[in-house]
């Protein structure tokens, strides 16, 4: 018999997957970055519309597993109206939580500690990743004045 918590992780996974969030284009793009995982084939392109450095809007197209598809969604709806050190400091948390580290997860993003399942199977580690260092990547661009595009690989991340 299943554990009931690990049944609700998996209707939010699910549920993000089936519906994914951040799906409407952008009338403006101040940060864009690709991603792309290269041991499984995900590919996501992410784009953020900034307004007095705070993230208005963000679009988010990911193409890939459910596990990918489902962070990438999550990401759209943890970040949009946040400001940019916020937004960082939250994709910073997703990540270190995915990487093992026991880290507390905000309340109001409760449907982000669905994503702690994942740890469980590690080859799936890196799928929910990719939303997450490529926000990373384009906030760290976009701060330091280089909006270039950039394509990141989960292949390229340093372990940290």
């Amino acid at each position: 018999m299943s554990d009931p918590l690990d049944d609700l992780y998996r209707d939010i996974i699910l549920d993000h997957y089936r519906s994914p969030r951040g799906k409407k284009p952008l009338n403006r793009i101040d940060i864009a970055t690709d991603g792309h995982n290269p041991s499984c084939g995900d590919e996501l392109m992410l784009q953020v519309e900034m307004e007095d450095g705070t993230i208005k809007d963000i679009h988010v197209d990911c193409k890939g597993c459910a596990i990918s598809v489902a962070s990438a969604s999550m990401l759209a709806e943890a970040i949009k109206g946040k400001p940019l050190d916020e937004a960082k400091r939250i994709a910073e948390l997703v990540k270190r939580m995915l990487k093992g580290e026991d880290v507390e997860v905000p309340e109001e993003f409760e449907d982000l500690d669905a994503l702690k399942g994942v740890r469980k199977f590690p080859v799936r580690i890196k799928c929910a990743l990719l939303a997450w260092v490529t926000l990373i990547e384009g906030l760290t661009n976009y701060e330091s004045g280089n909006n270039t595009k950039k394509t990141i690989s989960t292949e390229e991340q340093k372990s940290e």
